[in-house]
């Protein structure tokens, strides 16, 4: 498969980009290229789950004896070989600190990185660059909205929206500030098939909800809510709106402005990119209302021990170095994945999930957790008389990786019952062979019992 080249930003003899500025500010952001078909500029694929796999090395691997069948996209997806190699290009060719070097390389990591941020902002379809601010991932994303945003915004008797079925990292840090400021989190509940209930959202929302805070997609039941709709509703009553997008992006295009979110978060790691990387979209207005979370180098303009005075938006949020070699791999893998006709890897995983789900729900004592209709391939199960961790074991010594255990998702669970869950989650280089050999290991399992 070809892409778009992610090294361009050092390649000898490349024409000088602008000179970064001094002073510790750094420059702004690029501005992105014109609007490409696929969503980031590049050769258009035709799409195939086979010529994904071609690029993917790890995937033709074997594990105790069998051919590797990657079925934990939920945890973390496997990395193509163009951003395998543009990480190590970028060590052995390009390797500085960015935004205030006044050398070649410097210039050049910098230029690498700000083509990175201006990437996320078009495949989230960001107004600008300078909507976007990089963090280690969803995570570390989600907590500095809760410090900095939260801090400023909520108090005694403000109420936090947050859905059953969401991550721990969504649920916790909402708790957290929430004790600081005396507000409180408000669960709202599901319905028996996974979906979000819409009738108690519009009965919880009131003139106290600051924030909605729910995901994009489910990792745990793979529901897919109807975001822009229940974004809308939060802001009848004057409430923001963070979108967790870590499980959604890699299956599904996003328009930031047109879900009309005021946050949106993602981890790269879960985009066929590096671990350690993700990044933050805020509405324009609202990144110019947060103060700094954190303090040091890159986030400045000039500090005396008299007075300190910040860079703007989006560095005020990015103190010290940043992972720069992971914003490299970023962008590769938003090269790579965009490169493919994306409408044609959503068909094609919709076709996979309903394939498996057919297959799984014909195994005896085998139980599916979550059946509403907008869904991404996240399959959740567990089989009587086996515990999970049992499963998972047992599919492993036929090379099938599958996550066992609560997900960091423990209240989306005991919605149905369990503390403890099977998760096979499917991505764009997963092959109904691949679920074949899923049903017939669990097949073999159930027969030995």
């Amino acid at each position: 498969m070809t892409t778009p080249d992610p090294l361009r930003g050092w390649r000898p003899g490349r024409p000088p980009g602008p000179s970064p500025t001094h002073a510790g500010t750094p420059p702004a952001a690029t501005t992105p290229p014109a609007a490409h078909p696929s969503g980031l500029p590049g050769r258009r694929t035709a799409f195939s789950p086979e010529a994904a796999r071609a690029d993917v090395p790890i995937l033709h691997r074997t594990v105790n004896g069998h051919p590797l069948v990657w079925l934990d996209n939920g945890a973390t997806t496997q990395k193509p070989r163009q951003v395998i190699e543009a990480l190590a290009a970028f060590y052995g060719s390009a390797n500085s600190n960015i935004h205030r070097g006044a050398h070649t390389m410097a210039r050049e990591a910098t230029e690498a990185y700000e083509e990175g941020r201006a990437a996320v902002a078009q495949f989230l379809g960001a107004p600008s660059p300078d909507d976007i601010v990089f963090a280690r991932g969803t995570t570390e994303a989600i907590n500095l909205v809760a410090q900095s945003w939260g801090r400023a915004h909520l108090g005694p008797g403000d109420d936090i929206l947050v859905p059953v079925l969401e991550h721990h990292s969504n649920i916790v840090p909402w708790q957290m500030i929430a004790k600081e400021t005396r507000a409180r989190v408000v669960p709202v509940p599901l319905r028996p098939d996974g979906r979000i209930d819409q009738d108690a959202y519009a009965d919880l929302l009131s003139m106290r909800t600051r924030l909605v805070a729910l995901s994009h997609a489910s990792n745990v039941l793979g529901t897919v809510p109807p975001v822009r709709a229940m974004t809308a509703l939060a802001h009848r009553y004057g409430a923001k709106v963070l979108v967790d997008g870590a499980q959604a992006v890699a299956h599904f295009p996003v328009d930031v402005q047109e879900l009309d979110a005021d946050f949106y978060v993602f981890s790269g790691h879960k985009l066929f990119a590096p671990t350690g990387i993700g990044a933050l979209y805020a509405k324009p207005d609202v990144l110019r209302d947060m103060a700094p979370w954190q303090g040091g180098g890159n986030m400045i303009e000039s500090v005396s021990f008299d007075r300190t005075t910040f860079a703007p938006a989006p560095h005020l949020l990015e103190a010290g170095t940043g992972h720069i070699s992971g914003v490299v791999g970023l962008l590769a893998a938003l090269n790579w994945l965009t490169a493919f006709d994306r409408d044609a890897v959503a068909a094609y995983e919709n076709s996979l999930l309903a394939y498996a789900r057919q297959a799984l729900a014909e195994l005896p004592g085998l139980q599916l957790l979550g059946s509403a209709p907008d869904r991404i391939a996240v399959l959740t199960f567990t089989l009587a008389g086996h515990a999970p961790s049992q499963v998972a074991s047992w599919l492993d010594g036929d090379g099938i990786a599958v996550r066992a255990g609560h997900h960091c998702a423990q209240p989306a669970l005991a919605h149905y019952g369990v503390e403890s869950a099977v998760r096979a989650s499917l991505a764009l280089y997963n092959t109904t062979e691949e679920v074949d050999k899923l049903v017939t290991s669990l097949q073999r399992l159930h027969a030995e019992t």
